[in-house]
């Protein structure tokens, strides 16, 4: 990228602009449910900017991250779902989409008949840095000289350190519509990094974002309007994919995309997708003699751990593992083994075999089983 581009700027510029007046190129035609936008003022449905629908993977009484909620549209329908025991957070940087988002909150609240979304001031790479904190001391204190400098530097690390703006682990899920490609590419790693820290373990990333089909050529990656246009930052469709992996998510799944591409420059295909993504593969692997046997259809399929599931094969695996594939998204996709002896948590050794071994029935059975049972199937009732 060339280093005189202001992609920041020029998404702040062309966006603060969008929080005045409707610019339908910066949206995707999105189907919302009806219900959820009876309530919402109209400037707010007319001005959004996305490219999916991530709430419609919300769910009652969570807490809602929202990355670059802009003006409020997608908050507002989540706080609907999540209902009053639920609570909703949208980040963002742009001055004139806060203040949009923010000049309904009394509104929306008594419509809803409870106040349970928050706006903060922050940027999406950067779940830390609370930025009204930041203003507010830069007000009181300016930078005048290099000692004010260090007293910046002081507040702004002992804020992040001790108040962050998002806390680690206590979000259920977060969402984005359309706004990861505005991120530069030199922060995007530390962005997902970002979303796997405020998860909670078992929480998920519902984001619905625009994706080339090849990679994007040096001079569209330089001009600003294809930035701002949500093209330039576009990530390639299998790496967007794989930044989810890379950054420790499991589980990771594409439930939209869309067939018809939303824009076509120089021959690259740009649509948009939206992926689900688990937080929780990480911790200890404990041995309790526990199997699974993947039901199929396809002959073989790997995790997100590396282990790789045989159709019809009692697959050893460890306690973790085991309950993993109990939930979603892989729930029903495999048969768990129990052992007919239980060992309890506190019992259990670390689990040493090689991640993909078949598990004898002996195993889960014990060694010393010989029990025959009577001829019936069918017990007290006759047969079947």
């Amino acid at each position: 990228m060339a280093n005189d581009l202001n992609v920041e700027g020029a998404v702040a510029e062309r966006y603060g602009e969008a929080a005045k007046a409707v610019e339908p190129a910066l949206c995707c035609p999105v189907d919302y449910n009806p219900e959820f936008l009876k309530v919402l003022p109209d400037e707010i449905v007319e001005r959004d900017y996305g490219c999916g629908d991530p709430s419609a993977f919300v769910r009652e009484g969570e807490t809602v991250l929202d990355l670059g909620s802009g003006g409020g549209k997608i908050c507002y329908i989540a706080a609907q779902i999540v209902g009053s025991e639920g609570k909703v957070i949208g980040i963002d940087t742009n001055a004139e989409m806060l203040e949009l988002s923010r000049k309904y909150l009394d509104e929306m609240s008594a419509r809803l008949g409870y106040a349970n979304v928050a706006f903060l001031n922050g940027k999406i790479q950067d779940l830390r840095t609370d930025r009204d904190a930041l203003d507010g001391f830069l007000k009181s204190n300016p930078v005048s000289d290099i000692n004010t400098l260090a007293e910046f530097e002081e507040f702004s690390a002992k804020q992040k350190a001790v108040s962050p703006l998002v806390a680690d682990e206590s979000i259920d899920v977060v969402i984005s519509n359309c706004v990861l490609n505005l991120v530069r590419n030199e922060e995007k790693a530390q962005m997902f990094d970002e979303m796997f820290r405020v998860l909670k373990v078992g929480g998920r990333a519902a984001i619905s974002d625009i994706v080339s089909d090849e990679d994007i050529p040096e001079h569209l990656r330089n001009d600003s309007d294809m930035w701002s246009g949500c093209i330039s930052g576009a990530y390639r469709e299998d790496q967007f994919l794989k930044a989810f992996e890379d950054a420790g998510f499991y589980g990771i799944e594409i439930v939209k995309r869309d067939e018809t591409p939303w824009r076509t420059v120089e021959g690259i295909e740009f649509r948009s997708v939206t992926v689900l993504a688990y937080k929780g593969k990480q911790g200890k692997c404990l041995e309790r003699n526990q199997a699974v046997v993947y039901r199929g259809p396809w002959r073989k399929v790997y995790d997100d751990d590396g282990h790789y599931f045989e159709r019809g094969v009692r697959m050893a695996v460890c306690d973790k593992t085991f309950k993993l594939l109990q939930k979603e998204p892989y729930e029903g996709e495999m048969i768990p083994i129990s052992p007919l002896e239980d060992i309890p948590l506190e019992q259990a050794g670390d689990y040493r075999r090689n991640k993909n071994s078949v598990r004898s029935p002996r195993e889960t059975k014990g060694a010393g089983y010989d029990a025959t049972t009577d001829e019936s199937c069918c017990g007290d009732t006759g047969c079947c």
